[in-house]
């Protein structure tokens, strides 16, 4: 290896004196460098020293308020990243009670910090989530009183505007243990007690818009009760105790499929298998229900436990046959005795070549895979194509180019026409990458059957769309 290359060993050649020269030298005029350098040397001193540092720096990022721009994102997630750093490796092995302090601090800034940012791409709310997420192992080392720990976590899970503290309570479990869990229920249902009125403390006008937005016409209650549920769910799960997490859900919520699908599940996990299947059955399944797959999991699941084999293989077919999910036809096969599966596959294959929406079932055949059946889907079909669904065609396009080049092309013909026939413009760089992949695989398509060749297209193409010259500007 070069002598050159940059590496832990070749630094090292260097020398300690020439090594601090040139760290003060890239310092300079830059604030982040300073500041690392200023941590590292706090942390040589003790991490004592380096906490008194750290909570200077959290305080100075909680009293800033101008807005960061995107030129300065990068810099202040660095920053952020650089005090958790701090904080989780390098003060909570020596002093694990203070780091947890420090830790529960840089929490708490969240709210100031996505006040003026914009997180749209994420990338600071997972510096806060991958932070709250150590709590689950400096707590337990750290000296805390679990009643007073408690009512920390409370009061923070009431102020918990941007969900910052989402999750604490299961994080904190083994720290608060059966004493501090109770506490904490006991504050719940306390604040259960108190009446919706006594915690309005908004503008009038304020809270007529937001009742108006509220499932019952009075968003203080909704939110108070949304706040108790999810606590006490918490405390229950941390418990273990599935009876206490599926007593806060009202009928109206059991009558929701996905719920029916959670509960049924958790009393699966307890053997209660006819209080499952009865509670699954209860459930409200009319329309396009939300959670019906998992609905149809938990069905299934307990038509097993009861051996009920046949209905279980009935009801994946017949849930199959509406949503052509390869799941369930792989579980459905599964149980079917040699040659039976080959004969209910192709019936399958057979259903979804028919089936009425198109890019259902040519979802189906390239997750299955069967790109003969996907190639003969759209050749048969090619114009109910949507090009408007290109998440769908470019990556089947992609799947069919090397041994079905012409449903390839079909496919990229559907997404350029769309494109250029509503005046996409933003589609048009992909659309023109499109016409150069259709151009790609001509040479090895002997016949275009009942479809027009590659140069017929493009010429129609042309004179259709002549005039959309940013797009023929990117043609090559």
């Amino acid at each position: 290896m070069s002598k050159k290359t940059l590496n832990k060993d070749n630094l090292t050649e260097l020398g300690a004196e020439r090594l601090a020269d040139l760290l003060l030298e890239v310092s300079t005029g830059s604030a982040d460098i300073k500041r690392r350098l200023r941590l590292e040397l706090s942390h040589n001193v003790g991490a004592t020293e380096l906490a008194r540092d750290v909570r200077k720096r959290l305080v100075s990022l909680r009293k800033s308020t101008s807005f960061v721009g995107w030129r300065k994102r990068k810099s202040l997630i660095k920053d952020l990243r650089t005090q958790v750093d701090m904080i989780t490796e390098k003060i909570a092995p020596e002093e694990p009670t203070e780091a947890f302090d420090l830790l529960w601090q840089f929490i708490e800034l969240a709210p100031s910090v996505y006040e003026r940012v914009d997180d749209s791409r994420g990338d600071v709310g997972d510096v806060f989530r991958k932070a709250l997420a150590r709590f689950e192992d400096i707590g337990p080392r750290a000296f805390l009183d679990p009643k007073a720990l408690a009512s920390r976590v409370w009061d923070a899970l009431r102020d918990n505007g941007y969900g910052e503290f989402d999750g604490i309570i299961g994080l904190l479990a083994p720290t608060l243990r059966e004493d501090g869990l109770q506490a904490l229920k006991d504050l719940v249902e306390a604040y259960r007690e108190m009446p919706a009125e006594a915690l309005q403390d908004d503008h009038e006008a304020l809270r007529f818009l937001r009742d108006l937005r509220s499932n019952s016409g009075n968003y203080v209650s909704d939110q108070k009760d949304r706040l108790i549920k999810m606590c006490l769910q918490e405390i229950a799960e941390a418990k273990g105790d599935t009876t206490a997490y599926i007593a806060q859900y009202s009928a109206r919520d059991l009558a929701r499929p996905d719920i029916a699908a959670e509960v049924a599940q958790l009393l699966l996990s307890q053997g209660e298998v006819k209080e499952a299947l009865k509670t699954l059955t209860d459930a409200d399944l009319s329309g396009r229900a939300f959670g019906q797959k998992e609905w149809d999991a938990a069905y299934i699941a307990c038509l097993i436990a009861l051996d009920r084999i046949d209905e279980a293989q009935s009801h994946r077919w017949a849930r199959f046959s509406d949503t052509l999910n390869p799941d369930l036809l792989r579980d459905y096969l599964k149980v079917l005795p040699d040659f039976d599966d080959i004969e209910a596959e192709d019936k399958a294959k057979a259903k979804a070549l028919d089936f009425e929406n198109l890019h259902l079932a040519l979802m189906f055949f390239l997750d299955w895979p069967d790109l003969t059946c996907a190639a003969r889907l759209i050749e048969s079909r090619a114009d109910e194509l949507d090009g408007d669904l290109y998440h769908i065609l470019t990556p089947g396009a992609e799947a069919l180019r090397e041994k079905h080049p012409l449903a390839a092309v079909l496919l990229w013909r559907a997404m350029i026409d769309h494109a250029l026939t509503e005046g996409r413009s933003t589609r048009y760089g992909h659309a023109a990458d499109h016409l150069m992949d259709c151009a790609a695989v001509d040479d090895i398509i002997s016949d275009y059957g009942s479809f027009v060749p590659h140069l017929s297209y493009l010429e129609n193409l042309r004179t259709r769309h002549d005039r959309k010259t940013s797009f023929w500007q990117r043609v090559h």
